[in-house]
């Protein structure tokens, strides 16, 4: 599925994600990840938050109205891929 990863870093410890698009939306950089490269993997949305030297900061989206609309744009970036939100 996706062979780009990222890592989090948080007060838990780090965790890898897997990329699966990446998307740039009105000046903001989102990503579609999951947390393994299974084809049935559970997908998150992200988006960056600010960067600082090289590093990017990445929160999940959590406004049901913009994890809509991003899951949209997203769906038709990968025709071949079935989104679903649950919510």
């Amino acid at each position: 599925m996706a062979d780009k990863k990222i890592r989090l870093s948080g007060e838990d410890g780090d965790i890898e994600l897997y990329v699966v698009e990446q998307t740039m939306i009105g000046n903001v950089n989102y990503l579609l990840v999951t947390a393994s490269d299974d084809d049935e993997a559970q997908a998150y949305i992200m988006k960056e938050t600010g960067t600082e030297t090289e590093d990017a900061f990445y929160t999940f989206v959590e406004d049901e109205n913009e994890l809509e609309a991003i899951s949209k744009v997203f769906g038709e970036l990968l025709e071949d891929v079935d989104l679903e939100i649950d919510g």
